[in-house]
């Protein structure tokens, strides 16, 4: 960010007005770096705050193009987008450089991974997770710790979401809430569930809030408790959640997901415009699956996998939770298509 730019504070009057953020909290934002993984719901609404307060520099890294389904709750984008078929990092850097110019937007068209995380976190100040699944929210909790950097989490489904900030050494992490990620096909995703937009704004708001708070110098006054809300019911809780003495991440240090030793692999298999998908030992429940995708798809099932027929792709799922993904030789792409479906 020029020089120019950071004494150009007119525009954050309003804002630096809060007492508790002031002249002083403005310019450690415009001296700040944020990344933001992943640029669909809670990323897009994320990005365009930050942006708006005044952060000095985003990097927005995704793996995924702008479709006309994302356009209810994907705040960023518009039915331009889904016509020149952009991805969403590029999407997101045209409208984010019109909203602040003084802001510099790095738009990352990657699928995050053990192989780029670090590089994706250099010079990083604050993470916030705008992810569709736990494989790589687990990866950014190792590499959070790894690098001490302050990371949001935070996801939603239907009319319900959660948010917690974590900081490494200071708070819980995400392992010391749940162990391990719960079992491919285990859990509904929001394509399969559904999403209302409004959650989406406002768990997006507590980890923009939030990431002001780390960025400006206010690091004392984050929210220590995991957030739980649902719109629907009109229910709140703050649910406090203990760092555990015996943590395989923040405690022992112990990083698979960040070692590349934990997480699926993916292979695109020769001639058949296709890529597997291994998650790992986890096992899924094919039963379960079928039950979730037959509202959305053909779905087929033997015991030895379920074959289901959704968009342009062919998803086949084998009881250990690795699949192929017929229709693309995308790893990206596959990833995505087996994030939307299978969810991990």
């Amino acid at each position: 960010m020029t020089s120019s730019g950071n004494d150009n504070l007119a525009r954050y009057a309003r804002q630096m007005r809060y007492a508790p953020l002031g002249e002083e909290g403005q310019r450690r934002l415009a001296a700040s770096t944020a990344l933001i993984v992943g640029c669909g719901a809670l990323g897009s609404v994320s990005a365009g705050t930050l942006a708006r307060a005044g952060v000095g520099r985003l990097r927005i890294v995704d793996r995924d193009f702008v479709e006309l389904t994302n356009l209810q709750r994907q705040m960023l984008f518009d039915e331009a987008d889904v016509a020149t078929d952009l991805p969403k990092a590029i999407a997101a850097a045209e409208k984010l450089r019109r909203i602040n110019s003084t802001t510099a937007i790095e738009p990352v068209v990657a699928d995050v991974s053990a192989a780029n995380i670090e590089s994706l976190c250099m010079g990083v100040d604050v993470i916030v997770d705008g992810t569709d699944n736990f494989e790589t929210r687990f990866l950014l909790n190792d590499a959070a710790l790894a690098f001490n950097i302050p990371w949001l989490f935070g996801g939603c489904l239907g009319s319900e979401g959660q948010a917690m900030t974590i900081v490494p050494a200071e708070t819980p992490c995400l392992r010391c809430l749940m162990p391990d990620p719960p079992p491919p096909g285990s859990t509904p995703t929001c394509d399969t569930a559904g999403i209302l937009a409004p959650i989406v704004l406002a768990i997006a708001a507590i980890q923009s809030q939030e990431a002001i708070k780390i960025l400006s110098g206010n690091r004392a006054a984050i929210e220590r408790r995991l957030v739980v809300l649902d719109l629907w019911t009109g229910t709140m809780r703050a649910i406090r959640v203990e760092r555990l003495d015996d943590c395989t991440a923040c405690r022992r240090r112990d990083f698979p997901w960040l070692r590349g030793e934990r997480g699926g692999g993916a292979t695109v298999l020769c001639g058949r415009n296709a890529v597997q998908i291994g998650p790992g030992s986890s096992t899924i429940a094919l039963e379960e699956l079928q039950h979730r995708l037959d509202r959305v798809a053909r779905v087929t099932r033997n015991p030895f996998l379920l074959r289901a027929a959704i968009d342009n792709y062919v998803l086949t799922v084998f009881p250990d939770g690795r699949a192929i993904i017929g229709g693309t030789d995308d790893v990206s792409i596959a990833r995505s298509v087996y994030a939307k479906y299978v969810g991990v």
